[in-house]
């Protein structure tokens, strides 16, 4: 297995909305690496963390991280959006707080499952390998219409219709199988005015897309984050870190409508310049964050 750190992002500001130092059960919904699940059991010699991630090899990197704490946290390879089981078969009924960090990780971006835009890699994108779509059968088999839907959807590309025809083109003359290959499609077809000479590469958008569509990244949210509020005593805190806006957006409306909490973040929290400057990759980054007032 590659070797790779994924630093948690906005650490201090995440113990703090959990307000941790009072003990307690809380869940890791994303464990990644297990940095922020680590940081959690460093706060208080009495929290318990649960954590959960739907990527195996994700996990393996967790449970080597998070070996020193033995019974003090337990782990699931599971989506979030099956918290209610995580919690049934720990036999939780309450929690104390729970965190989401939406997105892709380090992991997903330097590993070789069809993350990045700057490698030859298989087509995949599956955050989950259990899963039988991949971003290969989405980029191959679905309508010009389905695609160019999707491409807009979740990637707010304005070229969405043009990059769909082009790939339903390329892939009547031979199957569209790598990263590069489907990098190239894109480049060809956004003008180069608009991206040459800058850092973002032009088919990062239609990535994430596919990405967001083969993971049913906004389902689980949607699913995810009600399921884990119902879990919440009085005074819990959920904290969600999202990426980009349209995960924030999201996360926004579903805080808003959640019923017995009380918003704590009016707007996003973002990163301090000093963990920008440390962890570029945390740039993007905002934290929302509710607590239940009432049952």
């Amino acid at each position: 297995m590659k070797e790779i750190y994924h630093p948690p992002v906005m650490l201090k500001e995440v113990l703090e909305f959990l307000n941790v130092k009072k003990g307690g059960v809380f869940v890791d919904a994303t464990l990644g690496g297990g940095g922020h699940t680590e940081a959690i059991l460093k706060a208080s010699p009495d929290v318990k963390v649960i954590g959960i991630d739907r990527d195996e090899e994700a996990i393996e990197r967790a449970i080597e991280r998070l070996e020193p704490f033995g019974g003090r946290v337990s782990i699931y390879h599971a989506a979030f959006s099956q918290i209610d089981e995580v919690l049934e078969a720990e036999g939780v009924e309450e929690i104390d707080g729970v965190l989401f960090d939406l997105g892709v990780s380090h992991f997903h971006l330097r590993g070789d499952r069809g993350f990045t835009v700057w490698e030859e890699q298989p087509l995949d994108m599956r955050m989950d390998r259990r899963q039988k779509l991949t971003a290969r059968d989405v980029v191959n088999e679905l309508s010009e219409k389905k695609l160019a839907e999707i491409i807009f959807k979740y990637g707010e590309e304005r070229f969405a219709r043009k990059i769909a025809r082009e790939i339903v083109r390329r892939r009547k003359e031979e199957p569209i199988e790598t990263t590069l290959e489907l990098a190239k499609i894109v480049e060809e077809v956004v003008p180069k005015k608009l991206w040459a000479g800058r850092k973002k590469h032009p088919a990062i958008k239609t990535f994430q897309a596919i990405r967001i569509y083969v993971n049913k990244e906004f389902e689980e949210i949607e699913e995810g984050i009600p399921k884990a509020a119902n879990f919440l005593k009085p005074g819990g805190r959920l904290v969600v870190i999202t990426f980009h806006s349209l995960e924030d957006g999201l996360v926004k409306r579903i805080m808003k409508n959640l019923e017995g909490f009380k918003v704590l973040t009016k707007k996003p929290v973002e990163p301090t310049e000093k963990e920008v400057k440390e962890n570029p990759a945390a740039r993007s980054a905002r934290l929302r964050a509710a607590e239940r007032v009432s049952t």
